[in-house]
């Protein structure tokens, strides 16, 4: 099977059309529709139907994209193994993250895998939810995840890199105790939240259910980057990683420490099995000593 046209397979079903597909890949349209007939021709099924808005996969298309992503990855891997013995310093990462786990530990660790190898390209690309990040892994769309722990990644090779503890930010001159905010006193409070299934929700309403407690929802939003400028402006209390709660504190927010304490473990997660060269070389940053 010709891995070129299973590129422009991928890369129809990717932007959703030729037209689009044609455009992000550089390819004339015309040369990735004779590619898909091709490939529907060898396989002998329709593998997409155009439409109005684009195109549709069709059920034996649906059935390719998981393999067909797995073999181009798989050839990917092998070049780049060829490569790295070879002396060639080259090559691609994709990676997927958590958006609140973007900042810390990500940009980190990424910073630390350019500069050990600037000739390698990283691709980071964002998940919604834990769920949504494990099926990009598992397709093959990333090859390495940063996700917290529990059992939406059970099916792939997870390694903790860190714990992440979550605070609380308040607007400004809100009054409360000594920096120490009770989950019973944090229910009482207007709240921003994520919407329901992100994981910054998940922990929050987990971690009040267990209390028997029900959060104050005042604000629910699906944009995380308008959760410390809502909390200055006045909307009301949000939970937020440190390194945000920093952040919002120099912007004049008031930060307080929750007790007990939400945390969750964070971890490094790929499907099992032989990873590329730079895929190995960033898991060994996060976790030194795991992966060999």
């Amino acid at each position: 099977m010709d891995l070129r046209r299973l590129g422009l397979f991928l890369a129809v079903v990717d932007h959703g059309g030729f037209t689009a597909a044609a455009n992000a890949v550089h390819v004339a349209q015309p040369a990735i529709s004779l590619a898909v007939r091709e490939l529907e021709t060898e396989l002998g099924a329709t593998l997409l139907v155009r439409s109005r808005t684009g195109a549709v996969l069709t059920s034996a298309g649906r059935a390719l994209v998981e393999p067909a992503r797995t073999a181009l990855r798989d050839v990917r891997t092998a070049t780049a193994a060829v490569a790295a013995v070879t002396g060639l310093i080259a090559g691609q990462l994709d990676l997927v993250s958590l958006p609140s786990l973007a900042a810390d530990p990500l940009a980190g660790l990424v910073g630390r895998f350019r500069s050990a190898h600037p000739a390698v390209t990283v691709h980071i690309a964002g998940a919604g939810d834990p769920v949504e990040l494990a099926g990009m892994v598992r397709s093959g769309r990333a090859e390495v995840g940063i996700t917290g722990a529990g059992s939406a990644v059970a099916a792939l090779d997870a390694i903790p890199i860190a714990t992440q503890e979550l605070i609380a930010i308040s607007p400004p001159g809100t009054t409360g105790g000594d920096g120490v905010l009770r989950l019973g006193d944090l229910a009482e409070r207007p709240l921003v939240v994520t919407y329901l299934g992100s994981s910054l929700r998940t922990m929050l309403d987990t971690a009040m259910a267990g209390e028997g407690l029900t959060p104050n929802v005042a604000v629910e939003t699906a944009q995380r980057d308008a959760l410390v400028p809502l909390v200055l402006a006045g909307a009301g209390t949000a939970v937020v990683p440190a390194s945000l709660a920093s952040v919002a504190g120099a912007l004049g927010a008031v930060v307080e420490t929750i007790r007990p304490a939400l945390c969750r473990a964070v971890v490094i997660v790929h499907r099992p099995g032989v990873l590329s060269p730079a895929a190995q070389r960033f898991v060994e940053l996060g976790a030194p000593g795991r992966v060999g």
